[in-house]
């Protein structure tokens, strides 16, 4: 497959001014791919496969600044902004445009969505994974609340302004186009936190229900999602701002999608 360009996109916001510049990641014939940062930030994981890949990209993403719960607020209003309207944030799980004043706990509100629920693991809202923006995205009150800390899975009904998003009575399935950047986000915080830092040993694993134990479900559906939803520009932009702007540390998963496989 010959090379193929990221686009160079630029982020305007009050809290941000300055251009983001997204590596250059190109495919190769058997579907790796390379970016700009494999000669720098990812050298000592080049190469690896399987338990020694998952402990060097471990070591790479652990060294991150970190915000507290209530600056998330504002991060999310440049990192999910709409790139068609500056005003606003593009909202996980039903796609929807909202304005970034309405961020809050009322219907019609926006709030703080952990992709990796809070409970499982029981970190809550504490600096490190309760305030990792490489999976905390603005939601829906609404969405949210129906998502709750349920697992990941195909199947069950319409979620009401869910934008096609599916749920039952112990998973969640978000809308097509958000199916790649939720299993992303998981792996990337099974990779980042391993028991270290004071926090659980955060893994995924083939079970719903997984409730306040360390684990998020389904690894063969995340897997799948990942592989038909590949990285979009919104996903690729929204990591530069972060490893730029914020925690100075980026979801090796969006850079290479095809280390997914290799570790799972």
């Amino acid at each position: 497959m010959p090379g193929i360009p990221i686009r160079t996109a630029a982020l305007t916001a009050a809290a941000l001014m300055t251009a983001v510049a997204l590596p250059l990641v190109t495919a190769g014939p058997t579907s790796a791919t390379t970016t700009d940062y494999d000669a720098t930030y990812y050298k000592n994981a080049i190469g690896k496969t399987g338990a020694s890949l998952k402990s060097s990209l471990h070591t790479i993403i652990s060294s991150q600044s970190k915000i507290s719960y209530s600056a998330v607020w504002d991060a999310l209003k440049v990192t999910d902004q709409d790139p068609n309207n500056s005003s606003n944030v593009i909202l996980l799980y039903s796609g929807v445009s909202r304005a970034k004043s309405l961020n809050g706990g009322a219907v019609g509100d926006w709030n703080r969505e952990h992709t990796w629920a809070k409970s499982h693991g029981d970190f809550g809202e504490a600096t490190g994974p309760g305030t990792d923006l490489h999976h905390l995205r603005p939601a829906d009150v609404q969405v949210n609340s129906v998502r709750g800390n349920k697992d990941f899975d195909d199947g069950g009904s319409a979620v009401t302004n869910g934008g096609g998003s599916l749920t039952d009575s112990d998973s969640f399935e978000p809308r097509d186009a958000d199916k790649g950047d939720v299993a992303r986000m998981i792996l990337y915080m099974a990779v980042r936190y391993d028991g270290g830092d004071g926090f659980a040993d955060l893994e995924p694993n083939e079970k719903v229900n997984n409730g306040s134990a360390a684990f998020m479900g389904k690894l063969s559906v995340l897997k799948q999602w990942s592989d038909e939803d590949p990285p979009s520009a919104f996903e690729e932009k929204r990591n530069q701002v972060i490893y730029d702007t914020y925690q100075h540390n980026r979801n090796p998963f969006i850079d290479h999608p095809e280390w997914v496989e290799s570790i799972w």
